[in-house]
């Protein structure tokens, strides 16, 4: 087949797995889990169900790979934050600071059920070492130049920071995301 077809198929292809994903996400967030099926997602993509089966098995399948595209989006965005030019200890405070943001805003769009469905399994867990990995490496980033406590280990910094950020998700606004970032940082700085 010539190349122009095999990238217009790959390209229709990429637009109906979008399509199947958004779709899937919002009728899940604005019905509820249990209300949705692969009929009502083929018929709101404007598909066949015999089609949509072709890209997924089933809701959890569409799901999934939606809640993993969104974590490898987030992931990027720290990794590329952390990579900015600029001290370590501002690329800290930036990388914690989104973490923390994209832990609120994770807080404001999910269902208890959702979550116990989406954040389970090896991708999870993957992408939390990650995150931890890049915490860690900050941290001793901003170890080598002096300003972040000795008596803790790098390690046990980054599962703090993880943990304590984490909390964000329940916090009731954005300046309160910013306080409880700015009283991680103080945990973090050596004693005085």
């Amino acid at each position: 087949m010539p190349k122009l077809w095999n990238e217009t198929i790959e390209t229709h292809r990429h637009t109906v797995r979008e399509a199947i994903l958004e779709t899937t996400w919002a009728l899940v967030t604005e019905h509820g889990l249990m209300s949705v099926t692969m009929t009502r997602i083929a018929e709101k993509v404007g598909i066949g169900r015999a089609t949509l089966y072709k890209y997924f098995p089933d809701v959890e399948a569409i799901l999934t790979a939606y809640h993993e595209r969104h974590v490898t989006g987030h992931l990027e965005q720290l990794a590329e934050l952390r990579d900015h030019p600029g001290g370590a200890r501002e690329r800290l405070e930036a990388v914690l600071e989104r973490y923390a943001l994209i832990s609120h805003h994770r807080g404001r769009h999910g269902t208890d059920e959702l979550e116990a469905l989406l954040h389970r399994g090896e991708f999870v867990a993957h992408a939390q070492q990650r995150i931890i990995d890049l915490f860690r490496d900050l941290l001793a980033e901003v170890a080598a130049v002096g300003d972040l406590r000795d008596d803790v280990a790098p390690d046990e910094l980054a599962s703090y920071c993880l943990h304590a950020l984490s909390g964000a998700g329940k916090l009731p606004s954005e300046a309160a995301v910013r306080r409880l970032v700015a009283v991680t940082l103080t945990g973090l700085r050596p004693p005085r």
